[in-house]
């Protein structure tokens, strides 16, 4: 598959997972309605800002967006599950969980 194919697929697949529609992500993203309509529709192709943009609101890196299968490599079975939580989480949820986390540290 391209990449002119696969991006928009795979931000298809992103806003399914976490419930999102083109409107919401572009709300988060700061994008237009239109740009995202462009890229999801195979017109054009995001900047590598705007797609750093998208990975930042399903809160995924770059390479999380190309990895097919999701894996995220050397990982025990402990941190695959907190990341595979991680995901499904909404960013106030993340805010909070990551707050946490930072108080346990001290």
């Amino acid at each position: 598959m391209c990449v002119e194919e696969y991006i928009p697929l795979r931000i298809k697949e992103l806003c399914k997972k976490r419930g999102y529609t083109k409107y919401r992500l572009a709300q988060i993203t700061g994008m237009t309605q239109t740009a995202l309509g462009n890229i999801l529709n195979q017109k054009s192709l995001p900047t590598i800002v705007n797609l750093e943009r998208i990975c930042d609101a399903f809160g995924i890196t770059l390479a999380q967006f190309f990895t097919d299968d999701g894996s995220k490599l050397n990982l025990t079975q402990d941190q695959q599950e907190i990341l595979d939580i991680w995901d499904d989480l909404e960013s106030k949820e993340r805010e909070i969980l990551i707050g946490f986390i930072r108080s346990l540290k001290k």
